[in-house]
C-alpha cells in the first residue's frame, strides 16, 4: 500500500512539472519569445493532428465494415425492425456530427498553430452562430427522443387478446419460466409463498394456477404475439434477448412486461447463419452480482404447429409435484375445519 501511495505521488510531481514547463512556454509565447527559442514542436504537433486525423478515420470506417457482422445481429421480430430503424438513423447523425466536429477540431489545431507573424482574432460572440448550433440540434434531438418514444409506447402497450404469455421470474442466478396451462389463465402469485420447491410463489388458491406449468426453456410461436410478463425475486435483473432487439428490467415488486411477434423460428436462423447448433439466447444484461454471468436462458421459437404440440405435452407443475400437492390438499382441509368451528 506504501509503495502504492508513493508511485501516485510521484507520477503527481511529474504531472505538476509538467504542467508549470507548459505554462512557461506560454507566458513566453505572450511575451512574444523570438521563434528560434519556442521549436519545431508546434509544427510537428500540428502534422501529427492532421496524421492521426486521417489514420483515425481510415481505421474507423475499415473496422465498422470488416466487423459489421459480429456486433450485429439477425432482426427476428417485427418491433426489432423498427428499433434497428432508429438505431441506425440514430447513428447516421451522430456519426456525422462526430466526424465533422473531429474534422475541425484536428484541422484547427493545424491550421492555427502558433507563428509568429500570426496574430490571434478576437471574435467572442455570435448570436446567428449561437442560435444555429443551438435550434439545429434541438430540432434533431426532438425528432429522435419523440420516434423512440412512439416506438416504445407500442412495444409497453397492453398486448393482444391472443398473445402467448411467458412469465419470467429472475433470482440469483437463474431464471424461471412459467405458462399458464390449458386454460391460457396465469394464476396468481405471492412472494410470500416462495420456498425452496415453490420457486416463484405460486398462489394455488388461484384455480387458475392449478395446470400452470414450468419449463427449462422457453418455448414461442413464430408469427404470433408474445407477452413476457417480467418479475423478479430478490435483485435488479435484466430480461435481455438480442435477436428480438427486447430488454426490460426484472424489478423486485415492480412487475414489468414486453411484448412482441417474434418473426425467424429458431430453424429458419440456423439456415441463415448457417450455424446449426444456433439458439436464441436469453441473459441477464444486469451486475446483479458474484454470477451473473450464468443467468443463461434458451429461447426455442416453434412453428405454430409445433408449438402447439410442444404446449399440449406439458404437464402441470403440481401433477409433477405430488408431495407437494399432498400438503396442499392437508392445509386446505385443515383450513376448511377451522372454518366451520369458526362457524359452528
Amino acid at each position: 500500500m506504501l509503495s502504492l501511495g508513493i508511485l501516485l505521488a510521484v507520477i503527481l510531481i511529474v504531472a505538476i512539472l509538467v504542467t508549470i514547463f507548459r505554462a512557461h512556454t506560454l507566458v513566453q509565447v505572450m511575451r512574444e519569445k523570438k521563434p528560434e527559442d519556442i521549436g519545431s514542436s508546434n509544427n510537428v504537433n500540428g502534422i501529427l493532428f492532421m496524421v492521426f486525423l486521417v489514420l483515425g478515420t481510415i481505421l474507423f470506417a475499415w473496422y465498422s465494415y470488416s466487423q459489421f457482422d459480429r456486433y450485429t445481429v439477425p432482426v427476428s421480430s417485427e418491433h426489432g425492425a423498427i428499433t434497428t430503424q432508429l438505431f441506425w438513423i440514430t447513428m447516421a447523425v451522430t456519426v456525422f456530427v462526430f466526424v465533422l466536429t473531429h474534422i475541425f477540431l484536428f484541422y484547427f489545431a493545424y491550421k492555427y498553430k502558433h507563428q509568429d507573424d500570426q496574430k490571434a482574432y478576437f471574435y467572442p460572440h455570435n448570436d446567428k452562430l449561437e442560435m444555429l448550433w443551438t435550434i439545429v440540434p434541438a430540432i434533431v434531438l426532438t425528432l429522435l427522443v419523440f420516434s423512440g418514444f412512439r416506438a416504445w409506447n407500442n412495444i409497453t402497450a397492453q398486448a393482444p387478446e391472443n398473445a402467448e404469455v411467458v412469465e419470467i421470474t429472475g433470482y440469483q442466478f437463474a431464471w424461471a419460466f412459467r405458462y399458464p396451462g390449458k386454460d391460457k389463465q396465469l394464476g396468481d402469485y405471492d412472494y410470500k409463498l416462495i420456498d425452496a420447491e415453490n420457486a416463484v410463489g405460486v398462489d394455488f388458491t388461484d384455480r387458475n394456477s392449478l395446470d400452470d406449468f414450468m419449463s427449462r426453456e422457453i418455448h414461442i410461436p413464430k408469427g404470433k404475439p408474445v407477452l413476457f410478463k417480467i418479475r423478479a425475486r430478490d435483485v435488479i435483473h435484466s430480461v435481455y434477448a438480442p435477436h428480438f432487439r427486447m430488454q426490460m428490467n426484472a424489478v423486485p415488486g415492480l412487475p414489468t412486461q414486453f411484448w412482441f411477434v417474434p418473426t425467424k423460428s429458431t430453424e429458419d436462423m440456423r439456415k441463415e447463419t448457417g450455424n446449426e447448433n444456433f439458439n436464441y439466447e436469453l441473459v441477464c444484461n444486469k451486475i446483479c452480482g458474484n454470477a451473473h454471468f450464468s443467468m443463461r436462458g434458451v429461447i426455442v421459437v416453434d412453428e405454430p404447429a409445433e408449438y402447439d404440440k410442444w404446449y399440449a405435452s406439458q404437464e402441470s407443475w403440481l401433477s409433477k409435484n405430488p408431495d407437494y400437492t399432498a400438503q396442499l390438499q392437508k392445509n386446505s382441509s385443515a383450513l376448511e375445519s377451522l372454518a366451520l368451528e369458526a362457524n359452528d
